[in-house]
């Protein structure tokens, strides 16, 4: 579990750095994106690895239904993801449609996974995308930006698709099948 609680605490701390030392960010210039850069990749290997190596320890027992809400989330998480990069009507629908996807990521794999690895990883990461967005919101100022035209939302409806089914292939290669019987 050491290497999962590391690998969630410097993600995070790449993550802000940007905004809570914004001064020393700015002075390292290049260096200072590498460096967070390369906290995000570590912190990411660091929770693969901890939570991959973690002690199967079980709290409580997902209710058989819950797959099916999970599933219908990630859809959902797949798709406010794409909404950041869309130019299409949903442009400005809301202010962190990445963030809201981990979010939505993250309490559709709490749904679904009842041990202490998965309460850390994905409370953790749950956790992480509520203190970015209240950060954000506190240091930064938001300018709606303009709709764009109605087919790019119907691209990102296909894209959201063909990513669902994508991501469900590779749990499947994982070993992990995330459709009821």
């Amino acid at each position: 579990m050491a290497y999962l609680i590391l690998g969630l605490i410097l993600w995070t701390a790449a993550h802000l750095f940007k905004r809570v030392a914004p001064e020393l960010r700015a002075r390292m210039g290049t260096a200072g994106k590498a460096l967070a850069a390369v906290g995000i990749l570590a912190g990411l290997g660091l929770m693969i690895y901890g939570y991959r190596q973690a002690e199967f320890v079980n709290i409580w027992f997902p209710p058989a239904w819950t797959v099916h809400l999970n599933n219908l989330m990630m859809l959902a998480a797949v798709f406010l993801y794409g909404m950041s990069a869309t130019k299409g009507r949903l442009r400005g629908a809301m202010r962190h449609p990445q963030l809201t996807a981990v979010k939505v990521w993250a309490v559709a794999h709490l749904l679904v996974n009842g041990d202490l690895a998965s309460l850390i990883l994905f409370g953790g990461l749950l956790a992480w995308a509520v203190l970015e967005v209240v950060v954000i919101n506190l240091s930064e100022a938001w300018e709606r930006p303009q709709p764009g035209e109605a087919r790019r939302d119907i691209i990102l409806v296909i894209i959201t698709v063909v990513l669902f089914l994508a991501m469900t292939f590779v749990h499947n290669w994982l070993g992990v099948w995330p459709f009821p019987g």
